[in-house]
């Protein structure tokens, strides 16, 4: 069984939705990691609903299947990377996000996205760890309960430097509710778990095999969180790949390659042919 792998488009900012989703296609990916941004699929317009209904159009003329990523840096604040999050000092701002979930919800229940991922933040020196703690259980369960209702899959993903930074961090948030054991899957990104070093990443893989809801691959460097294409950094790819292959892990595998928009016509193709030939070699 050969894994089946998607592209971000967090790195083809440049390109216009639908040429992204052609040059992805036409790389031979079998799906796209869709980030919800204002130049792709922009989900504050008021036109939502009907855009979202064209981006299925082009993805089922595509053959393509997709997750749905909310990492955009700039969409709920035009001064504040990622800010509000589910952790921001302000009950309004945490409010906005979780409606931006929910969203991201209805647009993945629309396309048929294998799972929503998102992440909890980053906290801010005014709110305590136990105050940061108890508004990300309080937002992740109204979350996750609104998913369960609509039928969609959702996974939160442990991001270098946010209150839930690695995957011990996520367990221990699943224990702060029993309704989140049950409901929220795990958005692995195996450059993640290099950067923090908790432990190998191929491990993480075997570890969490029945909770995983998408993986993310990309080059990386132990201890430094920049995303580069997978024939760069010090990070062994082959055997996370076998390991996925041992788990028949059947969803897709996303290449996020967040700086490489500039170049996005040739990080496409390049990086799944070279993911392709890795998984070639494999025994």
């Amino acid at each position: 069984m050969s894994l089946r792998y998607a592209y971000n488009t967090n790195g083809c900012a440049h390109h216009r939705l639908p040429d992204a989703l052609r040059l992805i296609a036409a790389a031979g990916y079998d799906g796209v990691a869709l980030t919800l941004d204002w130049q792709h699929l922009d989900p504050l317009a008021q036109d939502w609903r009907a855009k979202t209904e064209g981006v299925r159009g082009w993805l089922e003329e595509l053959g393509l299947d997709c997750v749905i990523e909310t990492g955009a840096r700039y969409l709920l604040d035009p001064t504040e990377k990622h800010e509000p999050t589910l952790i921001n000092p302000s009950a309004g701002g945490r409010a906005r996000r979780v409606e931006f979930l929910k969203r991201a919800v209805d647009i993945g229940k629309i396309l048929g996205a294998e799972t929503v991922s998102f992440w909890a933040g980053v906290r801010q020196p005014s709110v305590s760890p136990e105050d940061a703690m108890a508004y990300l259980v309080d937002g992740v369960v109204r979350v996750t309960e609104y998913a369960v209702e609509q039928g969609m899959s959702i996974s939160l993903e442990p991001e270098p430097g946010m209150l839930i930074e690695t995957n011990a961090d996520y367990q221990k948030l699943l224990a702060a509710n029993p309704r989140l054991e049950c409901d929220l899957s795990l958005a692995l990104d195996l450059g993640h778990v290099w950067v923090t070093g908790e432990e190998p990443p191929a491990r993480a893989v075997e570890r969490f095999a029945d909770r995983l809801g998408t993986v993310s691959i990309e080059g990386m460097n132990r201890g430094v969180h920049l995303h580069l294409p997978p024939d760069e950094g010090d990070m062994d790819l082959s055997p996370l790949l076998r390991a996925l292959r041992d788990i028949d892990f059947r969803r897709l595998v996303c290449l996020e390659l967040s700086r490489e928009s500039p170049r996005a016509h040739r990080a496409i193709p390049d990086g799944l042919a070279f993911l392709k030939q890795l998984e070639a070699q494999l025994v």
